[in-house]
């Protein structure tokens, strides 16, 4: 047991804790509306599409909240405007802009060198360097997400279901989906030091992905993906400790030994059943 508990001495321990755990919970949250939209590849395109930002405010010298969390919104603002035209598929949209981001980010560390924050703790996540400050952010970032959501979960769940006959019925339904990419924007960029780049989509998809397996309620799936997300964030972390893993890692294959245990026991059948509210 004290073997266990060991991990709990040390303060950067403690404060990754904290934010993998709330950030478990705030994917999974955000996760629901992203797979119920089918719009899944957006979580992994918006992270790449950061790493952009991530890569400018480092070189820059600029805070990077503000670097990075600019460039995330503008290229989820982006994407909603280039799928509003109906041209073009949504994951076009999405593979254009957040490919030609990444692919900035990745020229710009070539041409002027990796300087400031680490370059694989951006793409793993590492919770080495999680202050106080950030854990208070990332849980202001869960509050003001839950909040909005809460406020807007009638909107949100009409538009997700039936955008067509949502507009048709008043909705502004570009605001709507601004709102949501809005939302998911910084969500990733508040668990992007834990989580890393290339592991956020896996984390707002898989909690999602399991709550759909045993549930065809909005509600039910809601809460189950959140709970999901905050139990594999804090189990990932404390294994991760124990098993020398980078904490992004090993939250993802904790969530998906889950979603296969899961889909091992409820069977290929449910997955044909329409999610209701």
């Amino acid at each position: 047991m004290s073997e266990l508990l060991r991990p709990y001495e040390f303060e950067f321990f403690r404060n990754g804790l904290i934010v993998a755990t709330i950030a478990g919970a705030l994917c999974g949250m955000i996760g629901v509306f992203i797979v119920l939209k089918k719009m899944s590849y957006i979580g992994h395109g918006l992270s790449h599409a950061i790493f952009g930002g991530y890569a400018a405010s480092a070189l820059l010298g600029i805070n990077f909240a503000l670097g990075a969390g600019a460039w995330g919104i503008v290229s989820a603002l982006t994407i909603v405007a280039i799928t509003r035209r109906r041209r073009i598929g949504a994951d076009a949209a999405i593979g254009v802009v957040t490919s030609a981001s990444f692919a900035l980010g990745l020229a710009l560390f070539a041409i002027f060198g990796r300087r400031g924050r680490s370059f694989d703790a951006a793409l793993f996540g590492s919770v080495l360097g999680v202050s106080t400050t950030r854990v208070w952010a990332v849980v202001l970032v869960a509050v003001v997400v839950t909040a909005i959501i809460a406020a807007s979960y009638r909107t949100l769940l009409f538009v997700t279901f039936d955008p067509e006959v949502a507009e048709a019925s008043g909705i502004n339904t570009a605001a709507v989906d601004s709102l949501l990419v809005v939302l998911l924007a910084v969500c990733i960029l508040a668990t992007m030091q834990v989580l890393g780049v290339t592991l956020i989509a896996a984390t707002l998809i898989i909690p999602a992905s399991t709550a759909r397996l045993v549930t065809n309620s909005f509600s039910r799936m809601l809460l189950l993906a959140t709970g999901l997300g905050l139990v594999t964030g804090f189990v990932g972390m404390n294994l991760s400790y124990h098993l020398d893993v980078q904490s992004g890692p090993t939250i993802v294959l904790v969530g998906a030994a889950v979603f296969a245990a899961t889909f091992a026991v409820t069977g290929v059948a449910r997955q044909g059943y329409s999610a209701r509210p």
